[in-house]
């Protein structure tokens, strides 16, 4: 259901907080409180930039630009006379500096408003993610408090800090992840995901980021944008590509747009709050009916968080500059795209075709939290189901085997149970373009802690890892399962307590081997030596995948290339089990040593090798 702009205009607070301006204009009596982008580049691929310009009626000013190598395309008028939406054509020959814009008001007073054009050196290109990247994901406001300076900010609705409380702000910031990037570089960490760190400027539960008030300003809690850009360069400098998490789907409802939106129609409206379903399987589903299609898509996530309606093109265009922007500014690698199932799919595909266009090798991959390979698989590029359009989303988060992993390990072996659930699932890789762009995970900041998962049993937790770490896609490792950090994701997001030394005076500091006790040091280095093995195997993240069908409780797969061949080995029994190797030579092809990743140790090849109870063995076969 629609409602008019007047009504919504008397129903919205008036609202003005422009994140700080780069462009100026001459006279403090300038009608301009703020522009969006606040900057763009030459010599990008789209010759075309939507400018949005606002302030107390706007639109009684006339527009104009003087300049040789750019010009205005077009002046669009939103319903809200705070919006003018100025589309500029920026040719290849402009040279880098402030093109000046001249506002003529109703008295024919004369503003002139200088926007940044910036050039681009050619240095930067994102470096994307692949098979052979670690991503490790880390909850900002609990990982490490850096810089307490900004713990208080006054301009903020939530305020102070209350590190008892699990759904309050607990000071973690940007600074405090950088001080750990040694750390994440020692158990072999590629890639850094951060959860959202734009300005969420709401009252309550403002620390997860999931709600954003500002698209183009990083919260002052967490640091600012420069000191967000400072990140990124010292994770480049350690061979740390840099992931992006963005939401598409809602903003916060104190978002300065939303609280005076430019026009109604950039969300969907009902008679009464309307939560979406979640049910994501209606998209594809070709019996669904079109009001299940419509709950899913256009009611909101939650009371505060405001669904957008992508199909606007006006606001299409605001968030994929909004996206080039961030990518062009911070020098991102990837993004994670947040509540990928819940925008319009058509406007998905625009985004990403959009930033591909502009970055080749920048990487995305949305989160997919849906049950089936079959409708996981839609949200990707040219998935093997049918469907009339293909994404141009190179991957998503792998549900499935993280379903396969939790529950495989934790149930008797059957006839589709334990570790041939594990097997079975990965046998639907044919549904996807290419299932090694997959985001593989065995928890994170909405699911229950792994170690908790597995019952506390070390030996399925080691186990748990090793497949993360060894079966074809991306692993991503949240932050604390390397130290056994345990709890379950309800009611009181306990999955997302502090790490423990990230603040000053906490009593333990875990980032230290001296901080950790023996079973935690035992986890910590399980995760490194595999993770450090796996970064050194260059040639492992992209090789080819064999399994066998899981019998006796004992499952085997090979991950080779025509010069590397490694093999896993799984026991789930109780008990010592001699495993006959003549069923695997058509991997092993008649090599003759063995040699054992984790503990180091060789072996000639025999007719049999005896596995452990209750354990994982990786070998690489040489000759």
């Amino acid at each position: 259901m629609k409602i008019s702009s007047t009504i919504v205009y008397i129903l919205l607070i008036w609202i003005s907080t422009p994140s700080e301006m780069i462009g100026k204009s001459k006279k403090q009596s300038s009608p301009i409180q703020r522009v969006d982008p606040p900057n763009w580049w030459t010599n990008m691929a789209e010759e075309m930039v939507e400018l949005t310009f606002y302030g107390p009626n706007i639109q009684q000013y006339e527009i104009s630009l003087s300049s040789e190598n750019s010009s205005i395309k077009r002046i669009s008028k939103a319903k809200n006379p705070n919006y003018l939406f100025v589309q500029i054509t920026i040719s290849k020959d402009q040279k880098p500096g402030d093109l000046i814009f001249q506002l003529r008001g109703p008295k024919k007073k004369l503003i002139e408003y200088r926007y940044p054009l910036l050039g681009r050196d050619g240095s930067y290109s994102p470096q994307g993610l692949n098979g052979n990247d670690l991503i490790y994901l880390v909850f900002p406001d609990r990982f490490s408090n850096g810089d307490p300076t900004n713990d208080v900010n006054a301009g903020m609705k939530e305020q102070g800090v209350d590190r008892s409380a699990l759904k309050a702000r607990h000071g973690g910031d940007l600074q405090g992840v950088q001080n750990h990037l040694d750390y994440l570089s020692e158990i072999g960490t590629t890639a850094l995901w951060i959860n959202p760190v734009l300005e969420n400027n709401q009252p309550l539960e403002s620390y997860h980021g999931y709600a954003a008030t500002d698209l183009y300003k990083v919260d002052p809690r967490f640091g600012t944008n420069e000191s967000y850009r400072e990140l990124v360069n010292a994770c480049h400098k350690r061979g740390i590509k840099m992931i992006w998490d963005v939401v598409y789907n809602h903003w916060g409802n104190e978002n300065w747009m939303f609280k005076d939106l430019p026009d109604s129609n950039w969300v969907h409206w009902f008679p009464e709050f309307t939560r979406t379903s979640y049910r994501a399987e209606v998209l594809m589903d070709p019996y669904a009916s079109d009001f299940d299609k419509n709950q899913m898509t256009d009611s909101w996530f939650d009371k505060h968080m405001p669904d957008l309606n992508q199909q606007d093109p006006f606001l299409a265009r605001y968030l994929i500059q909004n996206s080039i922007w961030w990518i062009e500014y911070a020098q991102l690698d990837a993004f994670r795209i947040d509540t990928y199932a819940y925008p319009d799919q058509q406007f998905m595909k625009q985004l990403n075709e959009a930033i591909r266009k502009q970055y080749p090798n920048f990487f995305l991959f949305g989160e997919t939290w849906v049950q089936g390979s079959s409708v996981q698989s839609w949200f990707t590029e040219n998935a093997f189901v049918k469907k009339d359009y293909s994404s141009s989303l190179h991957g998503v988060t792998d549900f499935q085997l993280y379903y396969a992993i939790n529950k495989g390990l934790t149930e008797n072996f059957g006839w589709e149970e334990g570790f041939r659930r594990i097997e079975l699932t990965l046998s639907h890789d044919i549904l996807y373009k290419n299932p090694y762009n997959l985001v593989t995970f065995l928890d994170n900041h909405d699911l229950s802690r792994f170690y908790s998962m597995m019952n506390e049993s070390f030996e399925n937790y080691k186990m748990g890892i090793a497949l993360l770490y060894t079966l074809r896609g991306i692993p991503s490792i949240y932050y604390g399962t390397e130290i056994l950090m345990k709890n379950y994701a309800d009611p009181d997001a306990k999955v997302r307590e502090d790490f423990p030394g990230g603040w000053a005076g906490d009593k333990v500091n875990k980032f230290t081997a001296e901080g950790r006790n023996e079973k935690e040091n035992q986890a910590f280095n399980f995760c490194k030596t595999l993770g450090t093995w796996r970064k050194n195997q260059t040639w492992f993240g992209n090789s080819n995948l064999k399994q066998f069908v899981p019998n006796d409780n004992v499952y085997v797969y090979f991950r080779y290339d025509d010069q590397h061949t490694v093999m896993c080995i799984y026991n789930g029994n109780q008990e010592n089990f001699e495993l006959k190797l003549d069923r695997f030579n058509e991997c092993l092809k008649g090599k003759k040593l063995m040699h054992e990743v984790i503990s180091g140790s060789q072996q000639p090849m025999g007719a049999t090798t005896i596995v452990p109870a209750r354990t994982v063995q990786i070998f690489e076969i040489k000759e």
